[in-house]
């Protein structure tokens, strides 16, 4: 039955009309009115589920979320079974205990019945993982309960930013700021495979002595570390995407990433960037890591949707320095400004991070300049030696 739905246009248009039918099954054959409407709702939503007939605009609706449990193999067996009993059953009373049975499979346990009589369906339920969940230290759940503000932070910064045990040193300060500033400091990793939002002493010192032992976690890289109880430090990417279904709606690093030089040849583009474009979390920074093309960087940024401002400057900072040549696509000055702006996202639903870049301060303007340099210098040598790519990163925070 498989290849004759995938027919031409006019077989699989009069296919479908019959199906629009299963509406009007009389109900002097034994099918009652739920199970002719289940039957309906179920072959509308083929299309979208099993690419028979795509037709405009049509989903899966939510009542049917029970058949992603089942394999690809089981649904087009019951969808083509389906079909074929349509053809030989519906003038026939006793085609209505296979409708229910399939109406069963399909749409899971039926109400007032505590388990399912499928046997497929009970496979699935067997094999399918308990959901996953974070745990949260004691102060950030009292604070996100009480609705105080919390301040999401990146652990990459610890494992692989610098040595311990100055990197346990700078996340214990970092935390003590957010601290000092009336926030509550949720540093996010992941440790034998459960997510942590925000750790204690003891964890932050552990990623710290492991150092680059530690992998590395981004999106991509969430499947692997969760589902084999490893541990991970988290990157720009994979904070906001764990601090977006904590609740925490503000998340602050160092630099984020993105397109690096010579991108346009290499497409090597951070996910920092896409994460932007799809998690709904404000991203306080210095601006993007020096060793970026910031021009591209920024045109990524735009054709994502993602809201770039810069906070007190025209200018979008280059991490150690104020200065990147790039304009500011938009300028705050006050807190209370990046705060409306972050509100109004939310109220929009537009479902996008947002990037709020705070170039470094005038007093340590100087201390960058001489590590730009040296990273302009770095780059040159790297083009020379033909060092490209991921081959290119920086060390620091």
């Amino acid at each position: 039955m498989l290849g004759e739905h995938r027919q031409g246009p006019m077989g699989a248009s009069a296919h479908y009309s019959k199906l629009q039918k299963f509406n009007c099954i009389p109900a002097q054959l034994g099918v009652p009115a739920q199970t002719r409407c289940w039957l309906s709702k179920f072959y509308r939503a083929l299309p979208a589920c099993c690419s028979f007939w795509r037709l405009p605009g049509q989903r899966l609706p939510g009542s049917f979320q029970h058949t992603a449990s089942h394999s690809a193999s089981g649904l087009i067996k019951a969808s083509s079974g389906y079909s074929s009993l349509l053809h030989a059953r519906m003038a026939d009373s006793r085609g209505h205990n296979r409708l229910a049975t399939i109406a069963r499979h399909i749409l899971g346990v039926p109400s007032g019945q505590t388990e399912t009589t499928c046997p497929h369906c009970k496979i699935c339920q067997k094999e399918s993982p308990s959901k996953i969940e974070s745990k949260f230290s004691p102060e950030v759940r009292d604070a996100l309960q009480q609705g105080k503000p919390v301040v999401a932070l990146e652990s990459t910064i610890i494992s692989h930013g610098m040595p311990y045990p100055q990197n346990l040193q700078t996340a214990l300060e970092v935390e003590a700021v957010v601290r000092q500033h009336g926030a509550v400091p949720a540093t996010i990793a992941i440790i034998g495979g459960q997510p942590c939002i925000g750790c204690d002493k003891e964890q932050l010192e552990y990623i710290a002595q492991r150092g680059t032992a530690v992998r590395k976690v981004s999106r991509r890289d969430m499947p692997l570390v969760v589902g084999n109880s490893l541990d991970g430090a988290t990157t720009v990417s994979g904070t906001m995407l764990l601090a977006a279904r904590a609740g925490i709606k503000v998340f602050v690093t160092g630099g984020i990433g993105g397109v690096h030089r010579g991108g346009h040849v290499s497409m090597d583009v951070s996910a920092d960037l896409t994460e932007l474009g799809r998690t709904p979390v404000a991203v306080v920074c210095a601006g993007a890591k020096s060793v970026l093309d910031i021009p591209r960087t920024l045109e990524y940024l735009e054709t994502q949707g993602v809201c770039v401002a810069v906070y007190g400057a025209d200018e979008f900072p280059a991490f150690f320095s104020q200065h990147s040549g790039c304009k500011a696509p938009c300028r705050v000055d006050t807190p209370q400004q990046a705060a409306r702006m972050i509100c109004a996202s939310y109220d929009l639903h537009l479902d996008t991070g947002m990037l709020i870049a705070v170039p470094i301060p005038a007093e340590y303007a100087a201390e960058g300049a001489v590590i730009q340099r040296a990273i302009e210098e770095s780059l040159a040598e790297a083009d020379q030696q033909g060092i490209a790519g991921a081959e290119v990163c920086y060390a620091g925070p």
